[in-house]
Protein backbone atom coordinates (compact mmCIF):
# COMPACT_ATOMS: atom_id res chain seq x y z
CA UNK A 1 0.00 0.00 0.00
CA UNK A 2 2.76 2.46 0.67
CA UNK A 3 4.82 2.04 -2.52
CA UNK A 4 1.58 2.60 -4.09
CA UNK A 5 0.54 5.19 -2.13
CA UNK A 6 4.06 6.84 -3.46
CA UNK A 7 3.43 6.01 -6.86
CA UNK A 8 0.18 7.72 -7.22
CA UNK A 9 0.77 10.96 -5.28
CA UNK A 10 3.99 11.42 -7.15
CA UNK A 11 2.10 11.33 -10.55
CA UNK A 12 -0.75 12.99 -9.35
CA UNK A 13 0.82 16.00 -7.92
CA UNK A 14 2.80 16.17 -11.10
CA UNK A 15 -0.51 15.77 -13.09
CA UNK A 16 -1.71 19.06 -11.33
CA UNK A 17 1.09 21.11 -11.42
CA UNK A 18 1.98 20.03 -15.22
CA UNK A 19 -1.10 18.78 -16.98
CA UNK A 20 -3.42 21.32 -15.81
CA UNK A 21 -1.27 24.45 -17.08
CA UNK A 22 -0.45 21.99 -20.32
CA UNK A 23 -4.72 21.73 -21.06
CA UNK A 24 -5.18 24.74 -20.53
CA UNK A 25 -2.16 25.61 -23.36
CA UNK A 26 -3.58 23.19 -25.68
CA UNK A 27 -7.38 24.95 -24.77
CA UNK A 28 -5.89 28.55 -25.11
CA UNK A 29 -4.13 27.60 -28.56
CA UNK A 30 -7.35 25.87 -30.03
CA UNK A 31 -8.46 26.37 -33.63
CA UNK A 32 -11.42 26.79 -31.98
CA UNK A 33 -10.75 29.40 -29.59
CA UNK A 34 -7.99 31.04 -32.05
CA UNK A 35 -10.22 31.18 -35.13
CA UNK A 36 -6.89 30.00 -36.77
CA UNK A 37 -4.07 27.60 -37.04
CA UNK A 38 -2.00 27.68 -34.02
CA UNK A 39 1.24 25.47 -34.27
CA UNK A 40 1.33 25.16 -30.42
CA UNK A 41 -1.54 23.65 -30.33
CA UNK A 42 -0.13 21.12 -32.69
CA UNK A 43 3.22 20.38 -31.43
CA UNK A 44 0.86 19.77 -28.08
CA UNK A 45 -1.41 17.66 -29.36
CA UNK A 46 0.82 15.42 -31.13
CA UNK A 47 2.86 14.76 -28.27
CA UNK A 48 0.02 14.00 -25.88
CA UNK A 49 -2.02 11.52 -28.45
CA UNK A 50 1.56 9.68 -28.91
CA UNK A 51 1.88 9.56 -25.26
CA UNK A 52 -1.98 8.07 -24.74
CA UNK A 53 -1.84 5.79 -27.91
CA UNK A 54 1.40 4.19 -26.59
CA UNK A 55 1.39 0.93 -24.61
CA UNK A 56 2.22 1.81 -21.72
CA UNK A 57 3.43 -1.33 -20.45
CA UNK A 58 5.77 -0.74 -23.67
CA UNK A 59 6.67 2.74 -22.78
CA UNK A 60 7.73 2.13 -19.46
CA UNK A 61 10.34 -0.03 -20.52
CA UNK A 62 11.32 2.33 -22.89
CA UNK A 63 11.80 4.47 -20.28
CA UNK A 64 14.00 2.59 -18.61
CA UNK A 65 16.95 4.13 -19.56
CA UNK A 66 16.11 7.42 -19.53
CA UNK A 67 14.68 7.27 -15.96
CA UNK A 68 18.01 5.50 -15.12
CA UNK A 69 19.95 8.42 -16.44
CA UNK A 70 17.93 10.86 -14.58
CA UNK A 71 17.41 9.66 -11.39
CA UNK A 72 19.82 7.09 -11.17
CA UNK A 73 18.67 3.93 -10.91
CA UNK A 74 15.79 2.63 -12.75
CA UNK A 75 13.57 0.29 -9.97
CA UNK A 76 11.45 1.19 -7.26
CA UNK A 77 8.44 3.28 -6.74
CA UNK A 78 9.82 6.67 -7.27
CA UNK A 79 11.53 5.87 -10.56
CA UNK A 80 8.32 3.92 -11.43
CA UNK A 81 6.51 7.00 -11.15
CA UNK A 82 8.04 8.46 -13.36
CA UNK A 83 6.03 7.04 -17.00
CA UNK A 84 3.17 7.09 -14.80
CA UNK A 85 3.38 10.54 -14.03
CA UNK A 86 3.55 11.28 -18.02
CA UNK A 87 0.45 9.59 -19.03
CA UNK A 88 -0.87 11.24 -16.05
CA UNK A 89 0.21 14.63 -17.43
CA UNK A 90 -1.40 13.70 -21.10
CA UNK A 91 -4.49 12.08 -19.71
CA UNK A 92 -5.27 15.04 -17.03
CA UNK A 93 -4.64 18.03 -19.93
CA UNK A 94 -6.62 15.96 -22.59
CA UNK A 95 -9.63 16.32 -20.12
CA UNK A 96 -8.55 19.37 -19.20
CA UNK A 97 -8.85 20.67 -22.46
CA UNK A 98 -12.15 19.53 -23.20
CA UNK A 99 -13.83 20.24 -20.17
CA UNK A 100 -12.82 23.82 -21.16
CA UNK A 101 -13.84 23.56 -24.45
CA UNK A 102 -17.57 22.73 -23.28
CA UNK A 103 -17.89 26.34 -21.48
CA UNK A 104 -19.94 28.05 -23.38
CA UNK A 105 -18.07 31.06 -25.88
CA UNK A 106 -20.17 33.47 -24.51
CA UNK A 107 -17.49 33.59 -21.59
CA UNK A 108 -15.08 34.71 -23.46
CA UNK A 109 -16.80 37.23 -25.28
CA UNK A 110 -17.96 38.81 -21.48
CA UNK A 111 -14.36 38.35 -20.75
CA UNK A 112 -13.26 40.39 -23.64
CA UNK A 113 -15.90 42.81 -23.26
CA UNK A 114 -14.37 43.61 -19.98
CA UNK A 115 -11.49 43.95 -21.12
CA UNK A 116 -9.59 40.90 -19.19
CA UNK A 117 -6.35 39.78 -19.52
CA UNK A 118 -4.94 36.41 -20.38
CA UNK A 119 -4.10 35.67 -16.13
CA UNK A 120 -7.57 37.05 -15.12
CA UNK A 121 -9.27 35.06 -18.00
CA UNK A 122 -8.18 31.90 -16.67
CA UNK A 123 -8.56 32.72 -13.07
CA UNK A 124 -11.89 34.52 -12.86
CA UNK A 125 -13.54 32.99 -15.91
CA UNK A 126 -12.40 29.57 -16.99
CA UNK A 127 -11.21 27.95 -13.65
CA UNK A 128 -14.46 29.35 -12.15
CA UNK A 129 -17.02 28.03 -14.80
CA UNK A 130 -15.31 24.80 -15.49
CA UNK A 131 -14.42 23.86 -12.06
CA UNK A 132 -16.90 21.32 -11.89
CA UNK A 133 -16.03 19.55 -14.74
CA UNK A 134 -12.05 19.98 -13.65
CA UNK A 135 -12.77 18.27 -10.83
CA UNK A 136 -14.46 15.18 -12.92
CA UNK A 137 -11.38 14.81 -14.77
CA UNK A 138 -9.19 15.15 -11.84
CA UNK A 139 -10.98 12.11 -10.49
CA UNK A 140 -11.39 10.22 -14.12
CA UNK A 141 -7.55 10.69 -13.19
CA UNK A 142 -7.05 9.18 -10.55
CA UNK A 143 -9.26 6.22 -11.58
CA UNK A 144 -7.04 5.62 -14.50
CA UNK A 145 -3.40 5.89 -12.32
CA UNK A 146 -5.05 3.17 -10.06
CA UNK A 147 -5.55 0.74 -13.16
CA UNK A 148 -1.92 2.13 -14.39
CA UNK A 149 -0.14 1.36 -10.62
CA UNK A 150 -1.08 -2.03 -10.51
CA UNK A 151 1.59 -3.43 -13.68
CA UNK A 152 4.60 -1.21 -12.20
CA UNK A 153 5.65 -4.65 -10.30
CA UNK A 154 7.78 -4.95 -13.97
CA UNK A 155 10.26 -2.15 -12.72
CA UNK A 156 10.10 -3.13 -9.37
CA UNK A 157 7.38 -0.47 -8.37
CA UNK A 158 5.85 -2.37 -6.33
CA UNK A 159 2.55 -1.62 -4.79
CA UNK A 160 -0.50 -3.80 -4.48
CA UNK A 161 -1.25 -5.04 -7.93
CA UNK A 162 2.15 -6.53 -7.75
CA UNK A 163 1.24 -8.05 -4.26
CA UNK A 164 -1.86 -9.25 -5.93
CA UNK A 165 0.14 -11.00 -8.72
CA UNK A 166 3.56 -12.21 -6.35
CA UNK A 167 1.58 -13.61 -3.14
CA UNK A 168 -1.44 -14.13 -4.94
CA UNK A 169 -1.81 -15.88 -8.33
CA UNK A 170 1.58 -16.76 -8.67
CA UNK A 171 1.59 -18.48 -5.23
CA UNK A 172 -1.97 -19.79 -6.22
CA UNK A 173 -3.60 -18.26 -3.02
CA UNK A 174 -6.13 -16.75 -5.00
CA UNK A 175 -7.47 -15.72 -1.67
CA UNK A 176 -5.06 -12.88 -1.57
CA UNK A 177 -5.31 -11.98 -5.09
CA UNK A 178 -9.12 -11.29 -4.91
CA UNK A 179 -8.43 -9.46 -1.27
CA UNK A 180 -6.24 -7.09 -3.17
CA UNK A 181 -8.60 -6.44 -5.91
CA UNK A 182 -11.70 -5.89 -3.91
CA UNK A 183 -9.46 -3.38 -1.95
CA UNK A 184 -8.73 -1.50 -5.77
CA UNK A 185 -12.51 -1.39 -6.44
CA UNK A 186 -13.04 0.12 -3.38
CA UNK A 187 -10.96 2.65 -3.73
CA UNK A 188 -11.87 3.48 -6.99
CA UNK A 189 -15.14 3.44 -6.14
CA UNK A 190 -14.98 5.97 -3.01
CA UNK A 191 -12.64 8.07 -4.72
CA UNK A 192 -15.18 8.08 -7.72
CA UNK A 193 -18.15 8.94 -5.24
CA UNK A 194 -15.86 11.69 -3.72
CA UNK A 195 -15.56 13.43 -6.66
CA UNK A 196 -18.83 12.93 -8.06
CA UNK A 197 -20.01 14.91 -4.76
CA UNK A 198 -17.86 17.99 -4.84
CA UNK A 199 -17.89 18.59 -8.76
CA UNK A 200 -21.90 18.61 -7.67
CA UNK A 201 -21.22 20.96 -5.44
CA UNK A 202 -19.12 23.31 -7.47
CA UNK A 203 -21.03 23.10 -10.20
CA UNK A 204 -22.90 26.36 -10.74
CA UNK A 205 -25.42 25.26 -13.34
CA UNK A 206 -27.50 23.58 -10.02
Amino acid sequence: MEQTAIMMGISLSVALLVGLPLGMALYLTHPKVQQREHWAYWVFNALISVIRSFPFLLFVVVLIPVVRFLIGRAFGPVPASFPLSIVAIAIFARLVEQVLLDIPNEIRLLADSLGATTRQYIWHFLLVEGRSGLVLAFTTTIVSMTSYSTVMGIVGGGGIGDFAIRYGYQSYQYGIMYVAILIMVGFVFVVQMLGNQLAHQLDKRK
